[in-house]
């Protein structure tokens, strides 16, 4: 048993830091540290999609007759549109947080429900 819980360690380290993400999106009150645990989070999926579609001994999928074995390259092509989705996410939150900042002052989430509590909404 142990012996299969090791040879997948790399699974294991991917879903550590999956929840560190999932931590940080959760725990944290500053917007910043919430966009940083989401990339995290994200980081880690994209790893865990690449690691599996990886073959011990496998090769790019070009026709040879010297190579019997192909790696999928599905997995890899999907997870480049997933960074490029990602990047527009974060640019797009980051630049919330700057607005949010000038609106209120703070991005500090606790400190925005006082001010929208404050301001009767």
């Amino acid at each position: 048993m142990w012996n299969e819980i090791a040879s997948h360690y790399n699974y294991w380290l991917f879903i550590v830091l999956m929840m560190i993400g999932l931590y940080g999106v959760i725990a944290r009150g500053n917007l910043v540290k919430k966009i940083i645990g989401l990339n995290i989070f994200q980081a880690s999926t994209i790893m865990l999609y690449v690691s599996m579609g990886k073959i011990e001994g496998g090769t790019a999928p070009i026709l040879d007759a010297d190579f019997s074995l192909y790696s999928n390259p599905l997995p890899s092509v999907l997870m480049l549109t997933a960074i490029v989705v990602g990047v527009a996410t974060t640019a797009l939150g980051l630049a919330l947080v700057v607005r949010i900042k000038e609106a209120f002052g703070t991005i500090e989430e606790d400190e925005i429900g006082q001010s929208l509590t404050g301001m009767g909404r």
